[in-house]
C-alpha cells in the first residue's frame, strides 16, 4: 500500500496536541517542528486526518523537497516532482506560498516559477502543451525557509477551522482550532460539564460538545481532494460512515454559556443547532459578576476581551477582577482563561497551577489553568 507524507500547520503552542490527535487516528512517524506537523499514511488517511483533526488549520500532501538558491534551482527542482500523479489534464493548478530568510525572497517570481515548472512536467506527461484548468482545483502551494523549498497540494480546501457552524461571528472570535486546542489541554470528557460565561458566538461550548459526543468536526463539510480523481471516492463515503457510526449520542455531555450581549447568546444558540449539538448547548443573557458556581465536576473555559481586541485596557483590568471574585477555588471545578495581558494573575487575584503560551491570531497569549484539586 502506497505511503503518503502529509503535513498539517497549527496554532504555535499546540503541537503536541496536534501530534497527538494524529497519533490517535492511526497517523505514523510523526514530526513537529514550530506550528506545523507532519506524518505519514495511505490514502485513507488524506480523509480520516481532514474529517478528524480539530486543531490542525489544513491537511497537506508533501511533493517533495529540496534546497535552491537561483530561479532555475528552483525550476528543476519542481520540475522533477511527480504532478501527473495527482493533477488531471483538465485539473486546475494554481500556486501560492511564502519565502523567508532565503535567496530567493520574491514570492511573485516564485510563484511564476513554479507553475511554469509543474506544467513543463505534465507537458511531458500527457503529451499536450496546454491545460484548460476547467476541472478540479488542485492548489499548489510552497514554502522557501533559508533556502529549502517544500512543494505541497492543499487537500482541505477552505480552512479546517470552517467547519461549517458558524457562518456569522460576534466581533474578536476565538478560532475553532485553536478553542478546540485549548479544550483538548483542560480536557473534555464524555460526561463533562463546561460553563463558558462570556461564551460570545459559542465557539468553546460546540467545539466541547463536538469532542464530548465524539463528532469528527469535519462531519459536515467538503474538502477540496473529495473532487480529484486520483483518489478513490469510496475513501470519503467509508471514513464519513465511520465516523458518523462513532457518535457517542447517549454522552453525558452539557454546556451552558453566558453573556452580557444578547446577540451573542442568539448566535451561540444558532451556531450549536447547526452543529448538530443544540440539544446539549444552552445560553442565556447574563453578566459574569452574577456567575453562580455549577454543582459537581465541572471545566469553565473563557476568551475576556481585552485591550487590543474589544474593551480598554483598564476596562479588560476590571473584568479580571471580577473573574476572580466569581471563579472560587473549588476542588471539582477546573478554571482555563487566555489571555495576553502580562499581569492577568496579578488582578484576577491568584497565580495559575499552569501556564501556556499561545497564539490567538498574531497576539501572543498565555493560556491559564487553575486545576481542579479533587482527584476522580
Amino acid at each position: 500500500m502506497k505511503e503518503f507524507l502529509l503535513s498539517a500547520p497549527c496554532h504555535f503552542g499546540l503541537e503536541s496536541v496536534l501530534s497527538g490527535e494524529v497519533k490517535r487516528i492511526g497517523g505514523q512517524d510523526i514530526k513537529t517542528v514550530d506550528g506545523r506537523g507532519s506524518f505519514t499514511g495511505p490514502a485513507q488517511m488524506i480523509a480520516t486526518a481532514n474529517l478528524w483533526l480539530r486543531t490542525a488549520e489544513r491537511v497537506q500532501l508533501v511533493l517533495g523537497c529540496f534546497a535552491a538558491t537561483s530561479f532555475e534551482q528552483l525550476f528543476e527542482g519542481v520540475r522533477a516532482l511527480p504532478f501527473e500523479d495527482f493533477i488531471g489534464r483538465e485539473d486546475a493548478f494554481p500556486v501560492k506560498g511564502w519565502s523567508l530568510n532565503s535567496q530567493l525572497h520574491s514570492v511573485p517570481d516564485c510563484q511564476s516559477i513554479i507553475k511554469k515548472a509543474a506544467a513543463k512536467r505534465m507537458e511531458g506527461a500527457y503529451g499536450q502543451s496546454w491545460f484548460a484548468e476547467t476541472g478540479a482545483k488542485v492548489q499548489i502551494q510552497f514554502s522557501i525557509l533559508k533556502d529549502s523549498v517544500t512543494i505541497l497540494l492543499d487537500t482541505s480546501g477552505a480552512g479546517l477551522h470552517k467547519r461549517g457552524y458558524r457562518p456569522e461571528a460576534n466581533q474578536a472570535p476565538i478560532k475553532e482550532t485553536l478553542a478546540a486546542g485549548i479544550l483538548d489541554l483542560a480536557r473534555i470528557y464524555p460526561d463533562t460539564q463546561i460553563y463558558d460565561p462570556l461564551c460570545g458566538s459559542g465557539t468553546f461550548l460546540i467545539e466541547a460538545a463536538l469532542k464530548g459526543f465524539n463528532i469528527a468536526p469535519g462531519l459536515r463539510r467538503r474538502f477540496a481532494a473529495e473532487h480529484w480523481g486520483c483518489l478513490d471516492a469510496g475513501i470519503w463515503q467509508q471514513e464519513r460512515k465511520a465516523a458518523a457510526e462513532g457518535v457517542r449520542k447517549t454522552a453525558a455531555f452539557r454546556a451552558w454559556g453566558g453573556d452580557i450581549d444578547l446577540r451573542s447568546v442568539q448566535l451561540t444558540l444558532d451556531n450549536a443547532k447547526r452543529a448538530g449539538v443544540g440539544s446539549r448547548v444552552q445560553a442565556e443573557a447574563a453578566d459574569i459578576s452574577g456567575f453562580k458556581l455549577p454543582e459537581g465536576r465541572s471545566l469553565v473555559v473563557c476568551n475576556p476581551p481585552y485591550g487590543e481586541r474589544m474593551l480598554q485596557v483598564q476596562e479588560a483590568e476590571a473584568l479580571y477582577q471580577t473573574m476572580g471574585q466569581v471563579f472560587e477555588p473549588r476542588e471539582d471545578i477546573t478554571y482555563c482563561i487566555i489571555s495576553p495581558h502580562k499581569e492577568f494573575e496579578t488582578f484576577f487575584g491568584r497565580r495559575a497551577d499552569k501556564r501556556r503560551k499561545l497564539y490567538n491570531g498574531m497576539i501572543e497569549c498565555q493560556l491559564y489553568l487553575y486545576l481542579a484539586s479533587k482527584r476522580y
